[in-house]
């Protein structure tokens, strides 16, 4: 896996301060998507376990709220494969750490049924994710007074109570700005 960009410090992407991984590869291509260049998934740089140990120690200051994984789309399947094993690490370094995860694709009816989505890994990469942004860019619905997401098809889903409960869970983080 390749990634485009790694934002130490972000505030935009999440609660909190965090750390932001933009993966490379997306079969989605939103209209006026923010970053298209990671549609590609030989862009950028590989992610090698070096990568992966630098943004681990960038989680571990008290002040860091977590990881936010985007890109690209994270949930593409060869995404998944080489997530998993690092959101296993991050878990075991930093258990006290959210970590988000920003998808084109459905929860429900993408990621926890059969579709181009779903692999051999996605519940294991589930498992490990508390915040799902969930739903492609829609330009036409773009709000700028929403929390954490461009368009208001978005949904920002509390993955944990979504899979304890059967059904989909959205966070307070769904309501608009104050």
């Amino acid at each position: 896996m390749n990634y485009g960009n790694i934002k130490y410090y972000d505030i935009a992407n999440g609660e909190g301060v965090r750390t932001s991984l933009f993966v490379s590869g997306c079969t989605h291509h939103c209209k006026n998507c923010f970053n298209p260049e990671t549609w590609d998934f030989r862009y950028g740089k590989p992610f090698t376990k070096q990568v992966e140990d630098e943004i681990i120690k960038s989680l571990k200051p008290d002040y860091i709220n977590g990881l936010t994984l985007l890109g690209g789309e994270p949930m593409e399947k060869a995404n998944q494969r080489a997530l998993l094993p690092f959101l296993k690490r991050v878990r075991e370094s930093c258990p006290q750490k959210t970590i988000w995860c920003y998808s084109g694709y459905l929860f429900d009816s993408e990621l926890l049924n059969e579709s181009r989505a779903r692999c051999e890994v996605t519940d294991q990469m589930l498992s490990l994710i508390d915040i799902l942004v969930d739903g492609e860019f829609k330009e036409e619905q773009k709000d700028i007074t929403l929390r954490f997401k461009g368009s208001a098809n978005q949904r920002i889903i509390d993955v944990q109570k979504s899979l304890k409960e059967g059904k989909v869970v959205l966070s307070p983080f769904n309501e608009k700005r104050k």
